[in-house]
């Protein structure tokens, strides 16, 4: 399986898993359900404060990411986004 062919299946698993409808594509959240939105990210390292807050202002509500998020990252969604937007670590 290429890489590529290795994060689609990730976004369409994650997708199915949150019960979400997959859309992917630039620009685009990787999957709706209802008003939410999800972002999933394939990393060989935690995702940064600076990516979180740029998928934050996209809108989304939800970021998968397989490698989990940096400390600040954390902490900026505790105490500027907390209860907007939900941070979900998969191994």
């Amino acid at each position: 399986m290429t890489r590529q062919q290795a994060w689609q299946s990730l976004e369409k698993r994650m997708a199915k898993k949150h019960r979400g409808h997959h859309i992917g594509g630039p620009g685009k959240p990787d999957y709706t359900r209802g008003g939410v939105q999800g972002e999933v990210k394939q990393r060989t390292r935690p995702l940064t404060k600076l990516e979180v807050m740029e998928e934050c202002r996209k809108g989304r509500t939800e970021i998968v990411c397989n490698k989990g998020f940096s400390n600040q990252a954390r902490q900026y969604v505790e105490r500027y986004r907390r209860g907007k937007v939900k941070l979900i670590h998969r191994k």
